[in-house]
């Protein structure tokens, strides 16, 4: 696992106090979505653990290669 996301419901609306109003409506609290990209302490060990050369070396694939030099 490398990314994760969660649905949050209200939970953190109440704390931010973040509400919508429909038109004619009250104001109800929103729901929330909390996430992160890329866990990159996680991505750089998926990459060593798949990607170890029989030695101790490293060969990164091929889309990556050009960005690790």
């Amino acid at each position: 696992e490398v990314s994760s996301i969660s649905n949050m419901e209200d939970y953190q609306a109440r704390r931010m106090k973040t509400r919508f109003r429909e038109p004619g409506g009250k104001p109800r609290l929103v729901h929330t979505l909390n996430g992160s990209g890329l866990a990159f302490p996680r991505v750089i060990a998926a990459l060593l653990e798949n990607y170890q050369t029989a030695g101790s070396g490293f060969e990164p694939p091929e889309a990556l290669a050009r960005y690790l030099g």
